[in-house]
C-alpha cells in the first residue's frame, strides 16, 4: 500500500521543498518504504542487486540505515539469516547511526562495524560507517587508520573523501583563511589519484566550501557565503573553473551520488558570481538539492538553495 498523500495546503508545500538524502534513487525509495513497513525482504533484494558497486552500495545502505526503525529490522533479517552480510552491514550503519545521535553506545557501534567487516573482508561499507563514527568521536590517528581501511577495499570511495574533507576541514580553525591549508592538500591530492572519469576530480571543490564552514562559523569569514571573498581569490577561482570544465565533459551520469557534487559546485559558482555557468548546474539538479553546502555556516537550506537557483535563472 502506498503510503498516504502529503497534506493540503502549507504542508505540502513543505513537503515539497524537503531533502529526501535518497537523491534520485527510486529503487532505494521503494526499499525504504518497505522497511519502514516492516518488510526487509525489499532491502535485502536491493543489496542483492547492487552486488559490489561501492559507492551506490555505501549510499544505499547509509540511508536505509538512517531510518529509526532500521536497527529493529535488521536484527530481524540477521535472526531469519543469520549469515548475511548484508543484514549485518545495515545493523552496523543503523547502530552507527544511533551513536551519532546518542541513543547508543559508541562501543557497540564499532563492535556492530567490525563483525559487518568479518562477514565480508572485500566490503568497505562496514569500515565507511566506522569512518563516520570516528570522524564524530574518534581521534585523528583512529579517522586516518579507518579510512585507509576504506581505501585498501575502494581507492575512491566518493563518501568516504567527503568525510575526511569534512574533517581535515576543521582543523587549526585558528589560523584563520589559509590557502596551504591541509585540506587543500589532501583534496587535491585525491582528486590526482582518482581516475580521470572519477566524481573525485571535484573534491577540491568540496574541500573550499567545507573549509568555509569552519571558517564562518569561527567568524573569520561572513555568514552570506555570496559576500565572502572566500569564493573569489586567485585560488578559488582555479579550483572553479577546473571542476566545472571537468563536469561539461563528464559522461557518467549514473553515479549514485553525483547530485552532492553537483549541488557543492552549483553553490561555488554562484557564489563566485558566475551565474551563466550555475545556472547549467541548477537545471541539471532539478528537484534534487542537498542540505550541504546550502546550509553553510548556519542558513536554512531550502531558503538559500530557492534564491541562489531563483539569482542564477532569473526567476527572482
Amino acid at each position: 500500500m502506498p503510503p498516504p498523500p502529503p497534506p493540503l495546503g502549507r504542508g505540502r508545500r513543505r513537503a515539497a521543498q524537503a531533502f529526501d538524502e535518497a537523491l534520485d534513487d527510486a529503487d532505494l525509495m521503494a526499499a525504504r518504504t518497505a522497511l519502514v513497513q516492516g518488510r526487509w525482504q525489499n532491502a535485502r533484494s536491493l543489496l542483492v542487486h547492487t552486488g559490489d558497486d561501492w559507492d551506490r552500495r555505501g549510499h544505499r545502505v547509509t540511508v536505509l540505515a538512517r531510518e529509526s526503525s532500521c536497527a529493529a529490522w535488521a536484527r530481524e533479517w540477521l535472526l531469519a539469516e543469520p549469515e548475511s552480510a548484508d543484514a549485518a552491514v545495515l545493523l552496523a550503519l543503523a547502530q552507527v547511526r544511533r551513536a551519532l545521535h546518542g541513543k547508543a553506545k559508541p562501543v557497540r557501534a564499532r563492535e556492530a562495524c567490525q563483525a559487518a567487516a568479518a562477514r565480508a573482508p572485500a566490503d568497505p561499507t562496514p569500515w565507511l560507517g566506522l569512518l563516520m563514527l570516528e570522524c564524530a568521536v574518534g581521534s585523528d590517528q583512529d579517522v586516518v587508520r579507518t579510512f585507509e581501511a576504506v581505501r585498501g577495499r575502494y581507492a575512491d570511495h566518493h563518501h568516504a573523501h567527503h568525510l575526511m574533507v569534512a574533517r581535515l576541514a576543521a582543523r587549526r580553525t585558528e589560523a584563520g583563511p589559509d590557502p596551504l591549508h591541509e585540506v587543500y592538500d589532501f583534496a587535491n591530492w585525491a582528486a590526482e589519484q582518482a581516475p580521470a572519469d572519477s566524481p573525485l576530480a571535484i573534491l577540491p571543490v568540496i574541500a573550499h566550501a567545507e573549509r568555509y564552514r569552519v571558517l564562518a562559523a569561527a567568524g573569520h569569514e561572513p555568514a552570506d557565503p555570496a559576500a565572502s571573498g572566500h569564493w573569489t581569490g586567485r585560488r578559488a577561482r582555479q579550483v572553479m573553473k577546473a571542476a566545472f570544465d571537468w563536469w561539461l565533459e563528464w559522461e557518467q551520469e549514473g553515479h549514485p551520488r553525483r547530485l552532492i557534487d553537483l549541488n557543492f559546485l552549483a553553490h561555488a559558482k554562484f557564489c563566485e558570481g558566475r551565474g551563466a555557468e550555475a545556472a547549467a548546474l541548477f537545471h541539471r539538479i532539478g528537484r534534487h538539492a542537498t542540505p550541504a553546502p546550502w546550509s553553510y555556516p548556519d542558513r536554512d537550506p531550502n531558503t538559500a538553495f530557492a534564491a541562489a537557483r531563483a539569482g542564477a535563472l532569473g526567476t527572482a
